[in-house]
């Protein structure tokens, strides 16, 4: 076991300097240019203006000087603070926000939600480059769910190198069926467990050709089980009680979306072939093919029809809490997470992004998806259906909130979070 920490503790200090580099390199930036006042003309992003004019910001401050400032009540500050939290300020090396709130699902229960966004560029100097962005978000709910994690994207001086990144810790009393879809589709075979996670995966990436990049990525989990019943282990077929992997490989990516997080139109593929050896510690020797398609366009007047189809192939020895499951926060939105799971996953969806009013809009969306052990038992009526609902606020410019009500073959699950599922 001490090996295995020893594993952690590298995956851990490799993270911890990704994010290091990252506030070194803004900070370093910032005093290079601390007086610089950016004004983007780019298809990517639009950022408000500083100021008005010489003229208007002298008026304001005699106006200012003539005029003792009021002291703002909490309730009106915090009003101001969610007024004005969607315009980007280029004079701070990171704009920052935060906001929290309840959510509701079958899996998971009541619970409250936080999350946090920052904007930043790693090179002030262009107002060209996208911006960087980092998210935290932590949850807690009635059925003792606990989560922490952070995930960002980095974008380097001239879009030479991006840094991904993504880590998160949690404990859940979750519950599982067993492994396939017919195991998953009887309501008997539900069976409780409690399990505790901790997954990092940073990957670092060469641009190579124009909206291409390519290199290597890191990928560690480690998952203990609790309150494993014997029930639970004949329907998983192991006893095995803790659960190591360590491993990495090589990520491809093409990315031409305006908008990182949040975008109207272009393109997003991502595939990450990650390998698990022997010889790095890991007693479940397996590999696996992780791929991502997705697309956006402009429809009509604030609408944007998105896509994407995503598959994961697992291979060789897989131990089954590494396996793809159907359910999460990003796709098949309402399942319960793992109650569907086997060796391979397909899934697809689309939505339709309506903006309403102000900082208000919609979307709606459809999805499906199929797990399956081989290619050869693939079967039509075992694919799962999906669809919902859901309320966005634009909290930070780019940046939105939301609250999905999704639709199941076994129910319906409320979600919560930051960032659009795709």
């Amino acid at each position: 076991m001490n090996k295995r920490l020893l594993q952690f503790v590298l995956a851990a200090i490799l993270g911890g300097f990704a994010s290091f580099a990252n506030a070194e390199n803004a900070v370093a930036d910032s005093l290079a240019l601390d007086s610089a006042k950016v004004v983007s003309v780019s298809d990517k992003q639009v950022l408000p203006p500083v100021t008005d004019g010489p003229g208007l910001m002298v008026a304001d401050s005699i106006a200012a000087d003539s005029v003792a400032p009021r002291k703002k009540n909490f309730f009106i500050k915090v009003r101001d603070y969610f007024r004005n939290s969607n315009h980007y300020d280029p004079s701070k090396k990171m704009d920052f926000g935060i906001i929290g709130g309840p959510h509701f699902s079958s899996a998971s229960g009541v619970g409250i939600g936080l999350v946090a966004s920052g904007l930043y560029t790693l090179d002030r100097s262009n107002p060209k480059l996208p911006l960087s962005n980092m998210s935290i978000f932590a949850n807690l709910t009635t059925k003792g769910l606990f989560m922490v994690g952070v995930r960002g994207n980095n974008i380097f001086k001239d879009e030479k190198y991006r840094l991904d990144y993504s880590t998160y810790v949690f404990t859940f009393p979750s519950k599982l069926w067993g492994i396939g879809y017919d195991a998953g589709n009887l309501d008997d075979n539900e069976t409780d467990y409690s399990r505790f996670k901790f997954e990092i995966k940073p990957r670092f990436l060469f641009k190579i050709a124009n909206h291409t990049y390519i290199g290597p990525l890191l990928n560690s989990q480690y998952l203990k089980v609790s309150k494993f019943s014997e029930e639970g282990q004949t329907l998983m077929g192991s006893t095995d009680l803790e659960y190591f992997t360590f491993g990495g490989g090589l990520s491809f990516m093409y990315d031409s979306r305006d908008i990182i997080l949040n975008a109207t139109r272009g393109w997003f593929v991502q595939l990450d072939q990650i390998f698990n050896p022997s010889w790095l510690g890991n007693d479940y020797v397996y590999h696996w093919t992780d791929l991502t398609v997705s697309t956006y366009k402009k429809a009509w007047k604030g609408a944007v029809i998105a896509g994407e189809f995503h598959s994961l192939f697992n291979y060789n020895n897989v131990p089954w809490p590494m396996l793809a499951t159907v359910g999460g926060q990003n796709r098949m939105r309402g399942y319960f997470e793992g109650r569907y799971r086997d060796k391979n996953i397909m899934e697809l969806q689309v939505e339709l992004r309506q903006h309403i009013m102000k900082r208000s809009g919609i979307v709606v969306w459809v999805g499906a998806a199929n797990v399956f052990p081989s290619f050869k038992d693939i079967r039509f009526k075992k694919i799962l259906p999906n669809g919902g609902v859901g309320y966005r606020w634009a909290f930070k410019q780019g940046v939105n909130v939301r609250f999905d009500l999704g639709v199941t073959k076994n129910g319906v699950g409320f979600l919560f979070n930051i960032n659009e599922a795709f």
